[in-house]
């Protein structure tokens, strides 16, 4: 698998625990990732978002999102409060190989 900077990124992130800004969808997302890989050999990640915007709105608790890494733009990723829920249900769903999850 090509891995892109993008796809880099998120990865390192994972393994430090860092939280991801990125825009998606035309809103700016505030993010913890928690596992890439893939899912019909197109490069996903699950992030539990807790900031930012969404166009289906965000509960102030936050929520997880299944995201494409090709469809993410201007990704920072920055010190912060490592952010997760309890209710992670979309590993079978976002990503049929996992290259790499969080270690909790």
């Amino acid at each position: 698998m090509l891995v892109s900077d993008s796809y880099q990124l998120i990865r390192d992130a994972i393994a430090e625990k860092k939280q991801v800004v990125a825009t998606y969808g035309g809103h700016e997302r505030e993010m913890c990732p928690h596992a890439i890989g893939t899912k019909n050999g197109r490069s996903q990640a699950i992030f539990f978002q807790f900031g930012g915007g969404s166009s289906k709105g965000l509960p102030p608790e936050g929520e997880w999102r299944c995201l494409a890494i090709d469809d993410l733009s201007d990704i920072s990723v920055q010190d912060g409060e490592w952010r997760t829920a309890s209710n992670h249900s979309q590993p079978n769903t976002c990503i049929d190989e996992i290259d790499f999850e969080v270690d909790y």
